[in-house]
């Protein structure tokens, strides 16, 4: 199958985040309850490497459920092992195998481009999470959030529990990241 999208411009958002992250910044809050900086950077290590299994298909009856939080400890290489996972997640899915089939991520099993998208979702909300945690700008391509607006546009009012919080309203004038961003439960002008 042929690939239907790229990730290098979420991967590359998400990267320019990351690096700019400051160690005083890792105990503040995220727009994701109960999670701070560093329990999310926690969740992109594994979440970078578990997708880009999903893409090679090694992952197919061995993923397991990921950890969330505190117990997951941030592995102190961060800053170069999640730009070095995003260069090598990109990179499996633009192999065409990766797009055939079925594949699994964190227990679950889907069809290879239903789990693209929702690691593209992972990776382009954790990256506004991240950017608005820790007062840096963020940008998402017009392209990327049409993908996750389609993904997103059957969530239930009530969220989706363990993954999204309750879909918020928005303006008609709302943008289409502001629109992204309410059906994952999260505001646009969240402040810690």
């Amino acid at each position: 199958m042929n690939q239907e999208f790229d990730f290098e411009p979420a991967a590359a958002a998400l990267e320019a985040v990351v690096v700019r992250i400051t160690d005083d910044q890792l105990a503040a809050g995220s727009p994701c309850v109960d999670t701070s900086v560093r329990d999310l950077l926690a969740h992109v290590v594994d979440l970078t490497e578990a997708f880009r299994q999903a893409a090679t298909k090694e992952a197919v009856g061995g993923s397991v459920a990921p950890s969330v939080g505190a117990e997951r400890a941030l592995p102190g290489d961060w800053r170069t092992r999640i730009p070095a996972q995003l260069k090598a997640l990109v990179g499996a899915w633009r192999e065409p195998a990766a797009w055939d089939g079925v594949t699994e991520a964190g227990g679950v099993s889907e069809q290879a481009p239903v789990m693209a998208r929702i690691a593209l979702d992972e990776i382009v909300i954790h990256g506004w999470d991240l950017a608005k945690a820790t007062g840096q700008p963020f940008n998402a391509t017009a392209t990327d959030l049409a993908i996750l607006l389609d993904l997103l546009r059957e969530t239930p009012p009530e969220g989706t529990p363990g993954l999204f919080g309750p879909v918020l309203p928005v303006p008609a004038e709302a943008s289409a990241l502001e629109r992204v961003l309410a059906l994952t439960g999260r505001s646009a002008d969240w402040a810690a």
